[in-house]
């Protein structure tokens, strides 16, 4: 059984890594929240719970939209562009998926999604 002291050390924890994490580092961990909240709606579709699939896709959506926000257009050239247009595809597919209660839109997205985080998890290594 987990503790309220056990907890509290995870959270802990959590926090000393994102506090310590290089940019790249954070990126990675936003598109790990933002596939971890896709899987969840996938998860709440499967089961029918359309309240959670509502929390899960609002929070991935938010996620997208603050992976978004750290564009740098001025530096960043045309990947800067091209990464505007992904993210927004994938915020376009869970508005999509959310509104007419289908996966399709939400899978396409995960996979644009996960096929980003390769790049940016290759990015970390070589760091």
């Amino acid at each position: 059984m987990t503790t309220a002291t056990q907890i509290n050390a995870a959270r802990q924890y959590q926090r000393q890594a994102i506090m310590t994490a290089s940019k790249e580092k954070l990126v990675v961990m936003l598109y790990d929240g933002a596939l971890r909240f896709m899987d969840r709606g996938l998860h709440a579709f499967e089961s029918g719970n359309t309240t959670a699939i509502g929390e899960a896709l609002s929070k991935a959506f938010a996620v997208v939209g603050e992976l978004r926000s750290t564009i740098d257009h001025g530096r960043g050239g045309t990947i800067a562009l091209d990464l505007e247009r992904l993210y927004g595809f994938i915020q376009d597919r869970i508005v999509q998926a959310n509104r007419d209660r289908q996966t399709e839109p939400l899978v396409a997205a995960r996979e644009v999604m996960a096929t980003l985080k390769e790049g940016w998890d290759a990015i970390v290594r070589t760091a």
